[in-house]
C-alpha cells in the first residue's frame, strides 16, 4: 500500500513513525509545505497524565519526550491580582520545536524522511497513492477539497487570541484575567522550558474593537499587550512569532473519511487552547488509524473501523472542549464574579467536573470554596 500523509505536525509525524514501526515495507510519504524547522507558537501543554496514552504501546516515545517536559501540579487563576490555587490540576509543557524534534528522530529512527518545502496544490498531485491521510491542520487542504463529501462546517468563535512566547518564568499554569479601559482580557500563560513561557493573549469582540487591534502593526498590538499584562510579565516582554490575532475555528466533519481519503487532528476537529488536549487528541487519532490500518487490508473498511473506535471517544472531549470554548466566549461576563465562584465557574465550564469529582480532585480549593460559602 503507498501512503501519502500531508503535513508533518505531531499528528502526521506519529502516524508515519507507527506505520512503519508495524510494517517496515510499507510505502509512506510525509509531505509538508513548511521546513522541517517551523513551527508557529512556543510550547505545547498537556493536561495531567495526558501522555500516559504512549505508555503501554510505545515506551520509547515516551521515554524520548517526558523528561523534555516541564511538569508542575496545581494551576492558578489571577483575576484582578487576586490569585486563587487549583490544586491537582496538573499539567507539562514542552517546546512545540522540541517535540516535533523528537517526533522526526522517532519517524527517521524506522526510515521515514519527509518531504520538506512541498506544497501540494490540488488533491490530483496524489492520484498514485492508495491512501491520503489529511494531516495538514486547520486549514486542511484534504478536507477542503473535499467539504462536501465530508460534511465539514467551521464555525468562527468571537473572540480573538494572538500566541506570544516571553522569558518570564511561570511556575504553574496561570490564567490572568485583567480589566482595562480598553476592557477584559486574559492571559493563559506557562513555561515550556526553564527560562521560556507561551503567552497566549485572548479579548473579547468587543475589548478587540475598543483597542484597534484590528488596525494597528503587529507591535504596536504586542506593546499593548505588554502594558495590560505588565505585573504578569514581571518586566519581561513579549516575543512575537506570527503572533497574528486569530478566532478560534470550531471544526466538524459528519464523515471522517471519503474514498481513500481520511483526516485526522486539526484537519478533522479541534480543540480550544484552553483545554490543552489538542496535541495529545491528534496523536490519539494516528494511534486509531494505525490500528485500524493493522486490522483492515480494505482502505473503506479500515478507514470506517477507524471512525467508529474513535468517534464516540473523541465526541466526548470535543464536547468539553467546545463547553470551555463557549465559557471563554462570555469571560469579561464571569469577571463579576468573587474569586472563588470565579474559579468554579471555571473548573465547571466543560459540564464534565462537579463539585463531587473536584472534592476527589482538588481538596484543598473545595475546602477553600466551602468556608467562602
Amino acid at each position: 500500500m503507498r501512503i501519502a500523509i500531508l503535513g508533518a505536525g505531531p499528528a502526521g509525524l506519529y502516524l508515519s513513525f507507527l506505520i512503519k514501526r508495524r510494517d517496515r515495507t510499507a510505502d509512506v510519504t510525509v509531505i509538508e509545505q513548511n521546513p522541517a524547522d517551523a513551527t508557529f507558537g512556543f510550547g505545547v501543554v498537556f493536561s495531567d497524565r495526558a501522555l500516559e496514552f504512549l505508555r503501554e504501546d510505545d515506551e520509547d516515545t515516551y521515554a524520548a519526550i517526558v523528561p523534555r517536559c516541564e511538569s508542575w501540579g496545581d494551576m492558578v487563576l489571577d483575576l484582578r491580582g487576586q490569585r486563587v490555587t487549583i490544586d491537582g490540576i496538573g499539567f507539562s509543557a514542552i517546546g512545540r520545536l522540541r517535540l516535533l524534534q523528537l517526533l522526526q528522530a522517532r519517524a527517521a529512527s524506522v526510515g521515514v524522511a519527509p518531504v520538506y518545502r512541498r506544497s501540494v496544490r490540488d488533491l490530483s498531485e496524489l492520484g498514485d497513492y492508495d491512501l491520503v491521510v489529511g494531516a495538514d491542520g486547520v486549514n486542511s487542504l484534504v478536507r477542503r477539497s473535499l467539504a462536501h463529501e465530508f460534511g465539514t462546517s467551521v464555525r468562527l468563535m468571537t473572540n480573538r487570541f494572538a500566541w506570544f512566547g516571553t522569558e518570564t518564568r511561570f511556575e504553574t499554569l496561570t490564567h490572568t484575567f485583567v480589566e482595562t479601559e480598553l476592557g477584559a482580557f486574559n492571559a493563559h500563560h506557562y513555561r515550556y522550558a526553564p527560562e521560556a513561557s507561551t503567552f497566549i493573549v485572548e479579548v473579547d469582540a468587543a475589548s478587540f474593537e475598543r483597542a484597534g487591534f484590528g488596525r494597528l502593526r503587529d507591535w504596536e498590538a504586542r506593546i499593548i499587550c505588554e502594558h495590560v499584562f505588565a505585573r504578569a510579565l514581571d518586566g519581561q516582554s513579549l516575543i512575537s512569532n506570527n503572533s497574528i490575532w486569530r478566532q478560534f475555528p470550531i471544526v466538524h466533519n459528519t464523515r471522517w473519511s471519503h474514498d481513500k481519503y481520511v483526516l485526522l487532528g486539526d484537519a478533522l476537529h479541534t480543540a480550544h487552547f484552553s483545554i490543552g488536549s489538542g496535541t495529545r487528541l491528534a496523536m490519539e487519532d494516528a494511534i486509531a488509524l494505525d490500528k485500524a490500518l493493522a486490522a483492515h487490508r480494505d482502505v473503506p473498511e479500515a478507514l470506517s473501523a477507524y471512525e467508529a473506535a474513535r468517534r464516540p471517544i473523541l465526541e466526548k472531549l470535543v464536547a468539553g472542549a467546545n463547553g470551555s470554548a463557549a465559557w471563554y466566549e462570555h469571560f469579561a461576563e464571569h469577571l463579576r464574579l468573587k474569586p472563588v465562584d470565579f474559579a468554579m465557574s471555571y473548573l465547571t465550564r466543560s459540564g464534565r467536573v462537579d463539585l463531587d469529582r473536584l472534592r476527589r480532585l482538588s481538596p484543598n480549593f473545595v475546602e477553600r470554596y466551602e468556608r467562602e460559602h
